[in-house]
């Protein structure tokens, strides 16, 4: 498996307050549990998503933290190849438990960091089959990764190997952008283009479907006409305006159904207001509790994957983005299928 591992992870302390990244940080658990920065000092330690244990592959995971550090499908602003070490930077702050949903995830899955899928930063063809085969070990373990990127190239890739494994999927994408061109200065394959690529492949239920944030001047009056006509149910930012999303996400509950559901949120789904560090920004988007009343609004369904992408730490100067998007993917842990709630 083509993967770079944060080093350093032995469970024993060498010398007297030297601390080393733990190999379960519970010994009353058997669940990998984060530090509690009640005990050890949130600075302290290796960085790892939530300073949960390293470990070298997704064998005996019921989910993993994954990152994929690309940004060469990118067309405007680059550095989501630094956004996964940002995001397990500013995931430090996060607690065990979810305060608003009573949910316990460290109770119910055994969950790691399981470091970084290496890529290729001068051939982005060449990048998506690593990630493709790094993924298919993944998910050959029967667990379910939550990926830290790197731009939207990667979830092509990742959903290329989902649906070998469970056949089309269902999809609940958030972005300011569709993400469906064709062709972007001559190439099939980038950042715009992934969910394009997929209906091209057969890898999405298109009737299952829901792309919510979209926003922004387009290409063509109507920039969203062919996700429309592949059956996707689409939700534009003016849409989510001043409202609560609970009631949507009930119907996009309905939509999705029992089948496999895969979540994708791009950063830029956010208005640049709460989230500036990413690539390709678009003013009058969502706010961070509607972001929660999506996710959250997921409970129930069968997620088999999910990805937070286009951090990119460069244009993130308060860090404040990338704590976002690693609350975001906390979130997207406690509405795995069997998490248990208080």
């Amino acid at each position: 498996m083509e993967r770079i591992l944060l080093r350093g992870v032995r469970s024993v302390l060498k010398h007297p307050g030297l601390l080393q990244a733990p190999s379960r940080c519970s010994s009353s658990s058997r669940f990998n549990v984060p530090l509690s920065s009640a005990e050890v000092a949130r600075p302290v330690g290796v960085c790892s998503m939530m300073r949960l244990p390293v470990q070298a592959s997704s064998a005996g995971l019921d989910a993993a933290f994954v990152g994929v550090p690309l940004d060469i499908g990118t067309s405007n602003r680059p550095g989501s190849r630094f956004g996964p070490r940002h995001i397990r930077a500013e995931s430090s702050l996060l607690r065990a438990y979810n305060g608003g949903t009573r949910a316990a995830p460290f109770e119910s899955l055994m969950v790691a960091d399981i470091g970084d899928v290496n890529v290729n930063l001068y051939d982005l063809k060449k990048s998506c089959k690593m990630i493709r085969n790094s993924f298919k070990e993944i998910v050959s373990t029967g667990c379910i990764p939550l990926t830290l990127g790197g731009d939207h190239t990667i979830t092509y890739p990742i959903l290329q190997t989902m649906a070998e494994k469970y056949g089309p999927v269902g999809l609940v994408h958030i972005d300011a952008h569709s993400d469906t061109s064709d062709i972007v200065l001559g190439e099939k394959i980038c950042h715009g283009t992934p969910f394009r690529r997929c209906v091209d492949e057969g890898l999405l239920d298109c009737k299952r479907v829901v792309q919510i944030g979209l926003r922004g001047s387009t290409y063509e009056p109507d920039g969203y006409l062919w996700s429309r006509e592949q059956g996707f149910r689409v939700v534009s930012g003016q849409d989510c305006w001043l409202r609560s999303l609970a009631p949507l996400m009930k119907e996009v509950r309905q939509q999705m159904g029992d089948g496999p559901v895969y979540i994708s949120f791009d950063i830029d789904g956010l208005d640049p207001a709460f989230a500036p560090g990413t690539g390709t920004p678009e003013i009058a988007g969502l706010q961070p509790s509607q972001a929660l009343e999506i996710i959250r609004g997921c409970q129930g369904m069968k997620i088999i994957g999910c990805d937070l992408v286009e951090v990119s730490p460069p244009y993130d100067t308060s860090g404040n983005t990338a704590l976002t998007a690693a609350n975001l993917l906390f979130e997207m842990l406690c509405v795995l299928p069997n998490v248990k709630y208080y």
